[in-house]
């Protein structure tokens, strides 16, 4: 069997990380991409991850097995007239957007029905850009599998096997499944985060003690609040109809607790708790999510000059890269004062074992 050409619209963060996958898993595999940056097609083709640098609508994509359109939504759509009249009749486009309804119904008025399976790699980082991009980030990660449905079963099998290939998980949804599943765990935690900094800035005192107070719980819950706002804009947009559904269910929810508590109902507020409790406990801790995850350990320490240069030496030494660290200036659920955040979780459990067994006290958030 030939080995497959693979075509590349948009490089950045996902679809870099797709392409190194590809080469890692499959270097016989000939990869071809176009890119908004010179300089990106420039480091592809340095680093050796794609083989050829194309133009934007270039006749060059006409070979390919697949394509992957990985730019940003708006921008994807308009690349499907161009597709459509220049693959080969056996060519599968793809995306990676986290949206699917949009693309979905631009396939179907275009009758590109058979040639197109919608994909969302559900993985991600705080970082951007194919300079950010890695061979390991679908590791584990759902792939969710959206068939437009005039694709013959044959080539849905070979694109999820495909994915499984790359150490994804995939999962085969509509594309209505889809959207109303990320409104609720991908869409609606961002407008959460955002909304609850939003009442910490409007509630705080002049001199700003709730900013200054503000640590531990509070910052993990919202600290997807800082993802960009024009991406988070278009996705909002994007997927308007499934994201206010779900929002009436929240907010029907925040009623509810604000009722309990104005009322002082204590088994009310007891049966709100255990119930989000035992559900955030089933959770599984095996996959990515849609969401960056965090590795992250706290350490109490001495207040001793040296104590924290003794544990970054320690975990040097042991070949683990910190990522980021600091002092927490309080000691919310009695954890450490020292945050040591890692770049995966291996690094965090050999953290972990390491620093125990030099008998430091360390905790970790689930």
């Amino acid at each position: 069997m030939a080995a497959l050409k693979i075509g590349f619209i948009g490089l950045g963060l996902i679809g870099g990380s797709i392409a190194r996958a590809l080469r890692k898993f499959h270097p016989d595999y000939e990869l071809m991409a176009s890119a908004h940056s010179q300089s990106t097609l420039e480091e592809a083709l340095r680093e050796g991850v794609i083989h050829t640098a194309c133009s934007e609508f270039d006749p060059a994509f006409s070979q390919c097995d697949y394509i992957f359109l990985c730019a940003p939504v708006q921008t994807n759509l308009t690349y499907l007239p161009f597709l459509k009249e220049n693959i080969k009749p056996t060519c599968i486009v793809t995306d990676v957007g986290s949206v699917k309804g949009e693309i979905h119904k631009a396939v179907e008025e275009l009758q590109f029905t058979r040639n197109f399976i919608g994909g969302h790699p559900m993985a991600g980082s705080e970082k951007t850009g194919f300079s950010n991009s890695t061979d390991y980030l679908l590791e584990n990660a759902y792939y969710v599998v959206t068939p437009s449905p005039d694709v013959p079963i044959a080539m849905v099998s070979a694109y999820v096997d495909l994915t499984a290939s790359l150490g994804a998980i995939p999962v085969v949804l509509t594309p209505e499944e889809h959207d109303y599943i990320v409104a609720a765990v991908s869409h609606l935690p961002h407008i959460a985060a955002s909304c609850l900094v939003g009442a910490l800035k409007k509630l705080d005192t002049p001199q700003e003690r709730m900013k200054l107070l503000a640590a531990g719980g509070f910052r993990d819950i919202t600290r997807i609040a800082s993802s960009s706002p024009v991406m988070w804009e278009q996705i909002c947009l994007s997927n308007r109809e499934q994201i206010s559904k779900v929002l009436d269910e929240y907010i029907r929810l925040l009623f509810q607790a604000k009722y309990l508590v104005e009322k002082g109902d204590g088994n009310g507020l007891n049966q709100l708790f255990a119930s989000a409790k035992n559900y955030r406990d089933s959770l599984s801790d095996v996959t990515s999510g849609p969401t960056p995850r965090e590795f992250v350990l706290y350490c109490d320490i001495y207040d001793e000059a040296g104590g924290i240069a003794t544990i970054t030496t320690l975990l040097a030494m042991n070949g683990i890269n910190i990522k980021n660290i600091g002092i927490l200036h309080n000691r919310e659920f009695e954890e450490g004062v020292l945050r040591i955040e890692f770049y995966d979780m291996d690094a965090c459990r050999k953290a972990l074992r390491i620093l125990n067994d030099r008998n430091y006290t360390v905790h970790r958030r689930e």
